[in-house]
């Protein structure tokens, strides 16, 4: 791609301050505002947990954005877009926001620590709501970067179910992988992802739903991957590197002392 590197959409999972600070939230937080400091457009979204107060961080709905029903499961399920600004970084954050999907008060897990049996849906919810909403922005990224497991339905999504539609017509994927992948999903999580064009041979690698089987599925639908944590799953690492994929390596020192967003803008340009 090189120097055509102009917008890149960032897909997290988590962003500090909305959530408390861990690696990932903080490269949520960070790698944005690093990649807009040099010189490229970027639009950064997350979902808006219930956990999320949201008259401490200001949010408020987009109401021109907002409005749509994406259908999950033949249920209507209105997708709601709200904002908030890091007045520091001068970005905004949008926020994918369903009653249904993400008002509980935790973020993966009940209080019991049992990962919620709905979380596949959420993640096809995330995905699907992310793409209407940049649709409906036209705004077109050259790179979508999607940061953690909640993440990984959107690059199968985008490239069998989008990939006609010219605002994602030169996108390419970025996957940073960590080391959250959830041990199991509902057994029907590859039915619930059936859409546009995806279709059941496309999720085959699902019939057994684990977080891992996930994202070896993100990744088969990436242009490059990034090891965004130490304890990335072996076998998915090599299966990024059989399919012949760019990865670039965890480097825990760049972490630290942020010279990892150089690094990660240079892998962009480079796809």
């Amino acid at each position: 791609m090189g120097n055509s590197v102009k917008r890149v959409l960032f897909v997290n999972s988590e962003i500090y301050p909305y959530l408390p600070e861990s690696e990932i939230a903080a490269i949520g937080r960070y790698l944005p505002q690093g990649i807009q400091e040099r010189k490229k457009e970027i639009r950064s979204f997350m979902p808006r947990y219930g956990c999320i107060n949201e008259r401490k961080n200001q949010l408020h709905e987009v109401i021109r954005l907002s409005g749509m029903n994406i259908i999950i499961n033949d249920v209507d399920r209105p997708l709601v877009i709200k904002v908030a600004s890091i007045s520091a970084a001068r970005m905004q954050v949008y926020f994918i926001d369903n009653e249904d999907y993400f008002h509980r008060k935790s973020v993966y897990c009940d209080e019991n620590g049992e990962f919620f049996k709905d979380n596949g849906e959420r993640a096809i919810f995330f995905a699907r709501g992310v793409l209407e909403t940049v649709k409906k922005l036209r705004w077109a990224p050259d790179v979508i970067h999607c940061q953690g497991w909640i993440s990984h339905v959107l690059p199968l999504y985008l490239k069998k179910a989008y990939i006609d539609d010219p605002i994602f017509s030169e996108s390419k994927i970025v996957l940073s992988l960590y080391d959250d992948t959830p041990v199991e999903f509902p057994a029907d999580l590859k039915e619930r992802m059936l859409f546009g064009g995806v279709g059941e041979k496309d999720v085959e690698m699902l019939a057994e739903p684990t977080g891992i089987n996930l994202a070896k599925l993100a990744a088969t639908y990436s242009d490059g991957i990034i090891l965004g944590a130490e304890g990335v799953p072996q076998d998915v690492v090599s299966y990024c590197k059989e399919l012949g994929l760019p990865v670039l390596e965890y480097n825990a020192e760049a972490v630290k002392n942020g010279s990892y967003i150089e690094d990660y803008n240079s892998f962009y340009d480079n796809l």
